[in-house]
């Protein structure tokens, strides 16, 4: 199962943890993996290419972890892109219930 764990400040997004490996497919065949992994990596990629928001992640790729947090407050555009990606994995986890546990930590 995936764990994935919204970090939220006073009602807005700061970052996100995914971990664990679905189990719904073989390696390579695991559409919810990919899917998971399409929406966070893109949201990665797209606040550093395009914002100027500071940021820390830290990736473990053998347990599938990926720890996403803003350094300060996020800009209302990388509140925007984070929002979407949060929609993005709210709907899988509404399709894949059995294989992504989805759960918002205020810090």
């Amino acid at each position: 199962m995936t764990n994935i764990t919204v970090y939220k400040q006073n009602d807005i997004f700061t970052g996100f943890k995914v971990s664990g490996h679905t189990g719904y497919e073989d390696a390579g065949k695991d559409i919810v993996c990919a899917g998971i992994s399409a929406l966070t990596i893109n949201f990665i990629n797209s606040v550093e290419e395009f914002m100027d928001d500071r940021f820390v992640v830290n990736t473990n790729e053998e347990d599938g972890m990926i720890d996403f947090k803003f350094e300060e407050k996020p800009s209302k555009e990388s509140q925007v892109l984070l929002d979407s990606l949060v929609f993005g994995l709210e709907n899988l986890a509404k399709d894949y219930k059995e294989f992504i546990s989805l759960e918002f930590r205020e810090v």
